[in-house]
């Protein structure tokens, strides 16, 4: 078996129509789905298959499913393989998912956590008048610099070439024409409810820490490779803080992924919907090996490469 990192998906990665195939062919992910719908007394199962999709892309909605989805496809994997990883990571919402794959939570209790996540970054949203924008191909020093100079902040380092800016929207616009005026010629808004990893959750961040402090997490099984410091953690009260200080700090992905490589992963698999993050490694080092776990096919492909 080889050495393996596992990778989970951030909020933006869902679409309608996400884990059906994993309900109709994998017992084990039915589990997960049924569960979700019980736990959480509503048919998150539903939203995932059929939607409509703006429901399904607002925080207090995509956080549950995502996650959800995303166990599914885990239960789905280890139903075919007994694949353990060396290390786990996500980016953002997907951190939860790391430290539940972790062992650091219960399944039931994690999805709760996310709920709350959702439900209060989605409440910080309609509180305020933010939004976000990817900058491509900038020197980082300029850009955080820029960030700065306007009071906005730097939300993600997701990868050589790519990073986000998040902030109240006139003081992010103003950011982007001062990056274009300095001739970096990629700025993409991007479409979101609100100004994720800024300042502008920072109520959201204070009340996700009340909830969190009274979270049963324990050490987990093996390394978890957290957003915030960009590095491997396996205390409990460490875990804790950090998924805390994320909601409102910044996301180093790229160092996360560094980090995982580093102590030894032979492959790094990306778990849940989407193939965002296989897209970042191939940034990051385009001849590691990826592959992406999302459906039952791709299920199939990586239990016959992990093998």
């Amino acid at each position: 078996m080889k050495r393996v990192g596992f990778m989970f998906a951030g909020q933006g990665a869902q679409s309608v129509g996400m884990g059906r195939d994993l309900w109709e062919h994998s017992p084990a992910a039915r589990v997960v789905f049924e569960r979700a719908d019980r736990v959480l007394g509503r048919p998150v199962s539903a939203l995932c298959f059929e939607g409509p999709a703006a429901a399904l892309t607002a925080s207090v909605n995509c956080q549950p499913a995502i996650f959800t989805t995303s166990m599914a496809c885990l239960a789905a994997l280890r139903e075919r393989c007994a694949v353990e990883p060396l290390a786990c990571g996500g980016l953002s919402l997907g951190e939860l998912a790391a430290v539940t794959c972790a062992g650091a939570l219960d399944f039931e209790a994690a999805l709760r956590l996310v709920a709350e996540r959702g439900r209060l970054m989605d409440e910080a949203c309609r509180a305020t008048d933010g939004t976000m924008a990817a900058v491509i191909g900038a020197d980082v020093g300029l850009v955080e610099g820029t960030c700065r100079q306007h009071g906005v902040d730097m939300a993600n380092y997701n990868c050589p070439g790519q990073v986000v800016i998040s902030g109240a929207r006139q003081a992010l616009d103003a950011a982007v024409k001062s990056l274009a005026a300095a001739r970096v010629s990629r700025v993409v808004m991007l479409e979101v409810a609100g100004a994720y990893h800024s300042r502008l959750m920072n109520a959201a961040a204070a009340s996700f820490g009340r909830i969190l402090a009274e979270a049963p997490l324990r050490a987990p099984r093996c390394l978890v490779a957290q957003n915030v410091p960009g590095g491997m953690v396996s205390d409990p009260d460490a875990l804790r803080a950090n998924l805390r200080a994320q909601v409102n700090g910044s996301v180093r992905w790229e160092s996360c992924v560094r980090a995982m490589m580093a102590v030894g992963a032979e492959v790094l698999v990306e778990v849940g919907p989407g193939k965002v993050l296989s897209g970042f490694l191939r940034r990051i080092d385009r001849a590691f090996p990826v592959c992406a776990v999302g459906s039952w096919a791709e299920v199939e492909a990586a239990a016959g490469l992990l093998g």
